[in-house]
């Protein structure tokens, strides 16, 4: 079984990674084990640690999920599933809340190495952010103190736990909260890179030196920073930077699978091929020998190459017209429907926009329904503006949110409305984006036409796809158009987002009250009260003209009539990978 990885927001790069409604696939279909898929994907791979900021992409983690195996996993109906082949979790006190973790005899990685407890106790600082100490400027930069990890998620949950208790046998380890957490079943999966290899990498013997090490160090205090622990440091490092790569590394440490599949290849820009693991018995046992990845930005390309033969399965960018086209196709099985991501424009709360009042001017000229209608509309007719920045419609706390968070005043472009807010003044206004997606590409033609027409001066600061998400957060830009996928599961996401200081939070974005509400939300499992505080931290987004949501994204993909068994919806980021150990041809 693959891994699916701690409930964290990934980066939709493209809006088109997945489908919607049933499962289309040949049902009662002959397959034979063996063969070769072919998919092709909108991005290009560019990390094997896809829980780093950096490293945080759609298609990084797919090729993650297909290379990790853990305790657990989340179905195509968005379900929690333990995969009792690799281990077993158990919560031995809800008092404090204490969960006990053991990995299964037999379970290693591909070198041979065992996975053990101090996998997890690395993920667990990464997680956590238990030693950071750091205070950083405006722009990220680190002012004071240290930040070790580099970690795409919310540290919010886990930072309010000890450090793990580990058995002597290293396959069991436990772990203590000091307060209740909502999301403790979807805290630990996989470990996201081998603990011995970033322990050799910073010049330690193995795993277990590397949990020796942290276990001593104090938790960091902000308030008093220490000096940084050197070997730590290096360690964070190597693990924050050392697994990125678009091609193959020669060094095959670094990219050791304890999954399905082993990367094998590496094309940069082009391609990833992944072979069946032998080994690999903690899980279902994949159907296909190889699997290949093919990056094709271009939608037309990805809809010939399925026509031709070429590719298996196509995830192209969302269009009325692809949908048409992949229709059109003999034999050519299509998937459509919402995805659990959506598209908005982010104002950065520093710098230029510091001042609330040229915030509130620029969301005033943010055309949304004509950004919806250019996009979306034609492939979903019911389609509306989205109005919040936690909740997609179909989530039961989106009705009432939308009516009471303020949304309603971005409703219409106000030209006049934003001119009385600038006074006379014509601010800069850089604007970051995808340039090689065409979808952001028209968002940013109406927003950049509308914003001009009220006053601002729009510099086009649009970036390539190989490039456009490690600017997030760098101070080059004002406003960014990106969007999100959220895993479906869990609450982590807001924090992640929005709550202060957090990895993803990109804007800047601080609000006393929201982090109050956060820390709130994240100990709440009762999902009545975990909307009403979503509906209270919306409001004071918007409340702070923190920038607008646009759409919920549709997805459509499309797979060819040799392809059988698990080619499943699921509307999260991973799309059809999540179960791809099910993947087979037929014979």
């Amino acid at each position: 079984m693959g891994a699916a990885a701690i409930a964290a927001l990934a980066l939709s790069a493209c809006g088109g990674n997945t489908g919607g409604g049933s499962n289309n696939a040949t049902s009662g279909a002959s397959s034979s084990g063996g063969g070769q898929i072919t998919v092709a994907e909108v991005n290009g791979f560019s990390s094997f640690n896809q829980s780093t900021a950096n490293g945080n992409s759609d298609v990084n983690g797919k090729i993650w999920l297909a290379t990790h195996s853990g305790f657990n996993y989340i179905d195509k109906d968005l379900k929690v599933v333990k995969n009792e082949k690799f281990g077993k979790y158990e919560k031995v006190s809800d008092n404090p809340l204490t969960i006990k973790y053991t990995i299964n005899d037999g379970v290693k990685w591909s070198d041979g190495t065992p996975v053990t407890a101090d996998d997890y106790v690395l993920a667990w600082a990464v997680y956590s952010g238990y030693y950071d100490d750091a205070t950083t400027d405006d722009s990220g930069k680190v002012t004071k103190g240290t930040q070790y990890f580099s970690y795409a998620g919310t540290t919010s949950g886990l930072n309010k736990t000890t450090f793990p208790e580990v058995s002597e046998d290293r396959k069991s380890f436990t772990l203590k909260y000091t307060v209740p957490y909502a999301d403790w079943e979807i805290a630990f999966n996989a470990p996201e890179v081998p603990a011995h290899v970033v322990a050799k990498k910073a010049g330690l013997t193995d795993a277990k030196a590397l949990s020796d090490l942290m276990k001593p160090l104090p938790k960091g205090n902000v308030d008093k920073p220490a000096s940084p622990n050197a070997t730590l440091k290096k360690a964070a490092d190597f693990y924050n930077k050392g697994f990125d790569t678009t091609t193959l590394p020669s060094d095959p440490s670094l990219y050791l699978s304890n999954g399905p599949f082993i990367v094998s290849a590496i094309t940069n820009n082009e391609s990833v091929t992944l072979k069946k693991n032998p080994d690999y018995k903690w899980g279902t046992e994949p159907k296909v020998d190889t699997i290949v990845m093919r990056t094709i930005g271009d939608t037309q390309a990805q809809i010939q190459a399925l026509k031709n033969g070429e590719v298996d399965i196509a995830a192209p960018q969302s269009s009325a017209d692809t949908l048409d086209a992949l229709q059109s196709i003999p034999d050519a099985q299509v998937q459509k429907g919402d995805q659990l991501a959506y598209d908005h424009v982010d104002i950065n709360q520093y710098g230029t926009f510091k001042d609330p009042t040229l915030r509130d001017a620029f969301m005033k000229t943010v055309p949304r329904k004509a950004i919806l209608d250019a996009i979306i509309t034609k492939q979903k007719p019911d389609a509306k503006v989205l109005d919040s920045q936690i909740f997609v419609p179909a989530q039961s706390g989106y009705a009432k949110s939308a009516q009471d968070n303020g949304s309603s005043a971005y409703d219409n472009v106000d030209i006049a409305g934003a001119k009385k807010l600038l006074a006379g003044r014509t601010p800069t206004v850089r604007i970051m984006y995808n340039k090689d997606n065409p979808n952001r590409v028209d968002a940013y033609t109406l927003i950049a036409k509308s914003a001009s027409e009220a006053g601002f001066k729009v510099v086009n600061n649009g970036a390539a796809a190989n490039e456009w998400s490690g600017k997030l957060g760098d101070g080059s830009y004002d406003v960014s158009i990106f969007g999100w996928t959220n895993p479906g599961v869990g609450v982590s996401g807001v924090p992640q987002i929005f709550g202060s200081g957090q990895g993803s939070n990109f804007t800047k974005f601080s609000n006393k009250d929201a982090d109050k509400l956060m820390s709130e939300l994240i100990t709440s499992t009762d999902k009545a009260k975990q909307d009403e505080l979503q509906q209270q931290i919306d409001k004071l987004i918007w409340d702070s003209k923190y920038g607008v949501p646009l759409f919920q994204s549709v997805g459509v993909e499309a797979f060819s009539s040799r392809v059988t068994g698990g080619v499943n919806y699921q509307p999260n980021q991973y799309g059809v990978w999540w179960d791809v150990w099910d993947w087979a041809v037929k014979s």
